[in-house]
């Protein structure tokens, strides 16, 4: 076996050429059958290593790739949709805060008695008792176009029934 001198980093190619030639002798030195065993274990190390560094990947990412793609053109098209309703509500003219709070109290009205609404000044105070994720967000779609308010805080809790617990709302965010 080559002794390699780590001092002497100009030594290396030198002790390259020494240990190469010490292999070649050694490969000489094997009968036919080994150098032909040695040959195709090196074969089999070879398209191992091709396989699961060259091939493999490639053929995963193939595999994979049309449902990326359909997952990522469904949030693509869900951004833009947001994008456009954005848009929408800022170009939409501003609510009176009278108007606002009208609108306001009457989307609570529609919830039932699992919702109570306290007004102060430009903010508004939900109570919520059991409300569906659906009527919820429904109602939050409502809300943010008729009333033009914006949610700044919410303390919401999921249980069996629905959504309980308080949302504050922003009046007249245009």
């Amino acid at each position: 076996m080559a002794r390699f001198d780590t001092n002497a980093a100009v030594g290396l190619p030198a002790q390259f050429q020494q240990a190469r030639a010490q292999a070649a002798a050694h490969w000489q030195a094997l009968g036919e059958r080994e150098r032909f065993a040695v040959g195709g274990i090196a074969l089999l190390l070879g398209l191992l290593l091709a396989w699961s560094v060259l091939i493999a990947p490639a053929l995963r990412t193939l595999r994979t790739a049309p449902a990326e793609l359909e997952k990522l053109e469904l949030q693509l098209q869900q951004m833009q949709a947001q994008a456009q309703e954005a848009r929408a509500l800022a170009a939409a003219p501003a609510v009176q805060p009278a108007q606002a709070q009208a609108a306001l109290t009457a989307s609570v009205a529609n919830l039932g008695p699992a919702a109570r609404l306290t007004l102060t000044g430009d903010r508004a105070v939900v109570t919520l008792n059991g409300i569906a994720p659906e009527l919820l967000q429904g109602w939050l779609g409502e809300v943010r176009s008729a009333a033009r308010a914006r949610p700044v805080e919410a303390q919401l809790t999921r249980g069996p029934k629905g959504y309980s617990g308080n949302l504050v709302l922003t009046l007249g965010g245009g």
